[in-house]
Formats: structure tokens, sequence, C-alpha cells
């Protein structure tokens, strides 16, 4: 990847609705120098797809958490597979440090998130669990 590639990408995570044109005159390349280069980025596997991204307003009837989860060695695999099988398990992320697995979870209502969280404390192989329920948003250049 150049610095075209990487600024191309900075373009479409904002909006990828862009239309190549626009593109292309932004960053002062043909429309088939873009066209070309969307094309090996998705075949080379660093743009996986186009998606839409919600804001806070979409998401204010989902309460959120992060969990912060302590795994027993060789228990990863089938601790994966348990929060995989959970509906409200949104992402699942390896760390360095004090903790194994970052959860984040979206649930419907506060009771639903109680159920979630005792599912995942409950899970072979967890040994130890924290959880931070997520306020508001400040800053998000997920994406």
């Amino acid at each position: 990847m150049d610095d075209l590639d990487r600024t191309l990408l900075a373009q479409l995570a904002a909006d990828a609705r862009v239309p190549l044109a626009t593109l292309a005159r932004r960053l002062k390349v043909a429309r088939s120098t873009i066209q070309a280069r969307l094309e090996r980025l998705e075949a080379s596997g660093i743009i996986v797809g186009y998606t839409v991204r919600l804001g806070e307003a979409a998401r204010t009837d989902r309460i959120r958490a992060t969990v912060l989860l302590g795994v027993e060695p060789r228990a990863h695999a089938a601790v994966l597979a348990r929060l995989k099988a959970l509906a409200e398990v949104a992402r699942v992320v390896t760390t360095s440090g004090r903790v194994d697995l970052l959860v984040e979870i979206a649930a419907p209502s506060t009771a639903a998130l109680d159920s979630v969280l005792d599912a995942v404390g409950a899970i072979p192989g967890v040994r130890a669990s924290e959880s931070l329920i997520h306020l508001a948003t400040k800053i998000d250049r997920s994406g």
C-alpha cells in the first residue's frame, strides 16, 4: 500500500458512498486509477466489504458493555466458541496484559445485559471477569 491507497481508504472510511469520479477529483488522479486501486484492494483482502456505520441515534435502544475476561490457559478456543454463540456479543478482541479477552456486548435492556453477563461469567474456562457499562460515546473513530 502506498500513500494514494491510504488516502483512498481514509476517504472511503469517512463516506463509502462517494462516487468514483468525486474520489478521483479529490485525489487528483484519473477515475480509472481509482477503479483499479479499489479492485486491487478488494482482491488483496484489504477491503472486504462496504457497510453502514450506525451513529449513536441508532444505538439508543441498546445497552452496551465491555467485559474484560481472564481465561484459563488452553481454554481460549472453547471460550471463544461459547461467546460466538451469544447473539449479544458484538466483538471479541485478544489482549495483552492482565486480561486475555475484551468482549463487547450490546443488549436491549438492563435485564438482558445482566443475563448475558451471567452467561459469560458461567462459561467454563473463564476465571475472572470485569464488566464496564458504556454510558456515552465521546469520540468514535472506528471504521
